[in-house]
């Protein structure tokens, strides 16, 4: 009899220690489960004592290809431009790992450089845009495209490093994402 107890309060303790280890715990700033951090909200990652968190930013299934390499900024270091998802709300964006470590995102729910969609999922043709190259919005005022000719010289962009061309596949829309002075800026490309 003493040893059924003695096997029974043995189990009874392995369950404890193996429940307790799986245990959920949660804060104020996010929850931790399975040593995996996640955020309450929809905010990009960010590192947080060497931890990339949330894990809620996957590179995209759909998109191929989905990585890029170029020079953004003109570091002459190789930065990494990934189309990812946010498994949160399902949209689409971009994420720049730059060569110095530096990370930024664009999209995901988020409004792109003010042109009115917040989601890439579009995106057919993803590219990179040589530095050197000449680009200029190609859509006037009243959604007409126009040609070189028609275009001021002054208006004509000429990328001074890499950009990233995005497009729709076999149709109109999409543009060039650019640094201009360290900011991320858009050329329009029908």
């Amino acid at each position: 009899m003493a040893r059924h107890r003695f096997i029974i309060s043995l189990i009874l303790a392995l369950c404890i220690v193996l429940g307790c280890r799986d245990k959920k715990t949660e804060g104020s700033k996010g929850k931790q489960v399975e040593n995996k951090i996640e955020l309450n909200n929809d905010e990009p990652p960010r590192n947080i004592e060497n931890q990339t968190v949330p894990d809620t930013i996957v590179l995209s299934q759909i998109h191929k290809p989905g990585t890029l390499h170029c020079d953004l900024d003109g570091d002459n270091l190789t930065d990494t431009v990934q189309i990812v998802q946010n498994t949160k709300n399902e949209k689409y964006g971009l994420r720049f790992i730059f060569g110095n470590k530096k990370i930024e995102y664009l999209g995901m729910g988020t409004d792109i450089l003010g042109q009115g969609f917040d989601d890439i999922d579009w995106v057919g043709v993803f590219e990179k845009a040589p530095k050197g190259e000449i680009y200029w919005n190609n859509v006037n005022d009243d959604g007409e495209i126009i040609t070189d000719e028609e275009v001021n010289e002054t208006d004509k962009i000429k990328l001074i490093n890499d950009g990233i061309f995005i497009h729709q596949a076999e149709s109109c829309g999409g543009g060039v994402i650019y640094l201009n002075k360290g900011k991320f800026a858009w050329i329009q490309q029908e």
